[in-house]
């Protein structure tokens, strides 16, 4: 048994590219690692014991927010409550902990859209992070339904829709492949008018250019490269068991499938890794 690939650096989130499957790269320090080749052979992750804030380079004890040291984790906007809350968004209060980023970053169009992962579900992102955040989520199928004005307007139609549909993805079922077959256009037009109201009210506040509706846009059907779908879900965790090692399976949303577990690499972004691939 030889290694194919043998790097260390640090984690980061997996980029990935909508394709028949979805590609995937693991990015470890300078290092970027097609994944999509890497189906069916035995993979080491062991963890170094070092954990580095994304932002600020500083040594941290825990990674908060998904790789954050504590100091950037408070001080930044990326870190904010209102980014999990967008309807919570201070921007218009002059609040912001980082105005300028927050002009680039929320003050911009987002997309209000219906996905598949383990169901339907709502969920908000910029216009320019179509499809990615789809596929961050493992949704096999996505569409648009309205494109508003800024972060905030996208929170607060997405808080009219969480009456009628959930906004959370059911992870074990999606890395399963255990999701139903949906028609997301006529989900689209049933939600639309389930909160017509809503955007009525809204487009009253906020200006009747602040919400576009786009039911003639087309959605996204995404596949993945999954081989072998898990029947029980176990995780895997750097912090207790610093050494992970299995065949991969398959790749959805930002996890790895290995016969071993499963491991959420998004997790453990700023974690000082050394990966191997080995041929059997």
């Amino acid at each position: 048994m030889s290694d194919l690939i043998d790097v260390t650096g640090r984690l980061r989130k997996m980029p990935a590219e909508a394709g028949a499957p979805v590609a995937y790269t693991l990015a470890v320090g300078d290092s970027r690692i097609p994944l999509n080749d890497c189906l069916g052979k035995r993979v080491h992750i062991d963890f170094e014991g070092v954990i580095r804030c994304i932002n600020c380079d500083r040594t941290t004890k825990k990674s908060f927010n998904q790789g954050f040291c504590y100091p950037c984790f408070r001080k930044l906007a990326a870190c904010d409550s209102c980014i999990m809350s967008p309807e919570k968004c201070h921007y218009h209060l002059g609040t912001c902990r980082e105005p300028e980023w927050g002009e680039t970053h929320c003050m911009v169009e987002h997309v209000v859209y219906l996905a598949n992962s383990s169901g339907l579900k709502v969920g908000i992102t910029r216009g320019t992070q179509v499809p990615t955040r789809w596929i961050d989520q493992g949704a096999v199928d996505a569409t648009p339904m309205v494109r508003v004005s800024s972060r905030y307007i996208a929170g607060l139609v997405e808080v009219a829709c969480k009456s009628h549909v959930a906004d959370r993805t059911n992870w074990r079922a999606m890395l399963k492949g255990d999701v139903p077959e949906l028609d997301l256009a006529h989900e689209r037009e049933r939600m639309l008018g389930l909160i017509a109201d809503d955007l009525a009210a809204l487009r009253a506040t906020h200006g009747e250019d602040s919400i576009r509706e786009v039911a003639g846009e087309t959605g996204q059907a995404l596949s993945y490269p999954v081989a072998v779908w898990p029947e029980k879900i176990k995780t895997h965790n750097l912090d207790k068991t610093p050494s992970v090692e299995g065949v991969l399976e398959g790749i959805k949303g930002q996890y790895l499938i290995l016969d071993t577990g499963v491991i959420n690499i998004r997790k453990f972004t700023g974690y000082e890794v050394h990966f191997r691939v080995a041929d059997d």
